[in-house]
């Protein structure tokens, strides 16, 4: 029986043939959203009372995407041409602030409304914006500072996905550059900035809608601002976001500048909690992954965008091993798809060291690297969306994904094997429906409002970006 719920309407109980609990499959799944959209009962081998609505399939927890740079939507796909000799980040960056330098806060509704309905079919239901495009063209603050912000959070409302902002600090270009270079113009923020952005986030108290900070490097905030910052959160609970140890560059720059490399300095200086979380961290040391575990501090892995862009690959076996909380990241949105992160993050594994399976345990999870690699995703996204509870748990919101058994890679698996194929053998999400707080966002595979997204991001795109891109951009989303 498919779901026949209107989207406005969330329904107090839903029961699934089987559903993940706890890291595994269980069955006759009744699951009760209370009127806050949060989970107020869940339980296992329970027949499906009449007023029950029947999900048409199994289901598993949304995840968080814990990194997101929302107007990079607009960029994917437009960078895969070299026409030096040498092409890197640091070229990739370059061409990416002509984005940067462009987007006006309408555009960045569209873009990321585009990219949230996106993030919502391939089974995230929460994004972590790491928000640093703050000014206007010239790089002065707009009238309402907050209109930036604004734009993503109204973007978020449109999809119905869930937000955490997360305003970065963004104060110098280098650690030998004290100043901004003028590309970077828009970004800048100090200490001040950033509270007074998160506090204005905060006081709008919209549905689905939280805010944290974060510190955009080391390289682009000095130690001072650093440790102010860290003085002034005391006290509160939400999460730091920092981009760190990304590039070989970036370590050998901090080396020079402070002594340590950027994690090493991070853990010297005291300054790890449970609320830091450090997005990417791909080229760590033993001892420095063993400082991050013995600080409660989370990783974002971010594994299409750092492929994307030659970071190299992280030490995912000792990562795991160390038991420090991870999370995913679609960061540049060159992939919008949790399942396909998950997939290149153990194969990224598998090409570097020659072997089948890195990721996967055999004393857990019957030796599944799929459900070993969710289980430690799902487990890391409240920490890193700065929220109490995630998953289907009692107390966390009330979002779900159905699996669609037709689609190709998932046709005729066997029912133990769900996740395993949905990860390693399926080309695309085979999500028939996704639930947010209590309400269907996706049903049949497709956005419920998708097609309005689409044709309002290709008209934006069209007439206000491409003259950046030869006309590039008008080629990949005609109007």
């Amino acid at each position: 029986m498919t779901s026949t719920t209107t989207p406005g309407t969330p329904p107090a109980l839903l029961w699934a043939q089987r559903a993940w609990i706890a890291g595994r499959w269980a069955e006759s799944v009744l699951l009760r959203a209370g009127p806050d959209g949060h989970w107020a009962e869940i339980r296992t081998a329970t027949a499906p009372p009449p007023q029950a609505t029947k999900l048409p399939g199994p289901v598993l927890p949304g995840l968080v995407d814990a990194h997101s740079h929302a107007f990079q939507r607009a960029f994917a796909g437009l960078a895969e041409r070299r026409t030096a000799e040498h092409d890197d980040f640091w070229s990739w960056r370059d061409r990416m602030y002509g984005v940067a330098l462009r987007i006006t806060p309408a555009q960045l509704r569209t873009v990321a409304a585009q990219l949230y309905a996106e993030l919502l079919c391939g089974g995230y239901t929460q994004v972590c914006e790491f928000h640093y495009l703050h000014h206007d063209e010239s790089g002065q603050p707009y009238p309402d500072p907050l209109a930036m912000s604004r734009a993503l959070a109204d973007a978020a409302a449109d999809s119905g996905i869930g937000l955490t902002l997360l305003p970065v600090l963004y104060e110098r270009a280098g650690f030998a550059q004290p100043r901004l270079r003028p590309d970077q113009r828009r970004f800048a923020t100090d200490v001040d900035a950033v509270l007074t952005l998160r506090d204005g986030v905060r006081g709008w108290t919209l549905p689905r809608v939280n805010a944290g900070v974060a510190i955009h490097s080391l390289r682009a905030a000095a130690a001072a601002s650093i440790h102010e910052l860290l003085r002034r959160l005391q006290g509160d609970s939400g999460p730091i976001h920092v981009h760190v140890a990304e590039q070989t560059a970036e370590v050998d720059d901090c080396l020079a500048a402070t002594g340590a490399r950027p994690i090493e300095w991070l853990a010297r200086e005291g300054l790890l909690d449970a609320r830091w979380q450090l997005v990417h961290a791909t080229h760590a040391l033993r001892s420095e992954i063993d400082a991050v575990a013995a600080s409660g501090a989370g990783v974002v892995l971010c594994p299409s965008t750092e492929a994307n862009l030659g970071d190299g690959l992280a030490d995912l076996p000792r990562w795991l091993a160390a038991g420090v909380p991870l999370t995913l990241g679609s960061d540049s949105n060159v992939c919008r798809h949790w399942a396909e992160e998950l997939r290149w993050l153990d194969y990224g594994q598998r090409l570097q060291l020659r072997q089948r399976n890195v990721a996967a345990a055999p004393a857990l999870h019957d030796g599944a690297t799929a459900a070993r690699l969710f289980e430690r995703m799902l487990a890391g996204g409240a920490a890193a969306a700065g929220l109490p509870a995630w998953g289907l748990v009692p107390g966390a919101r009330a979002d779900l994904l159905v699996l669609e058994l037709q689609a190709p890679g998932l046709l005729g698996m066997p029912a133990s094997h769900a996740l395993d194929a949905l990860v390693f053998a399926t080309d695309a999400p085979a999500l028939r429906e996704v639930w947010v707080a209590g309400r269907r966002i996706v049903a049949g595979g497709r956005h419920i409002g998708a097609a309005a997204a689409t044709g309002r991001l290709a008209a934006e795109v069209a007439a206000n970006l491409a003259a950046d891109f030869a006309g590039t951009m008008a080629e990949l989303w005609p109007a």
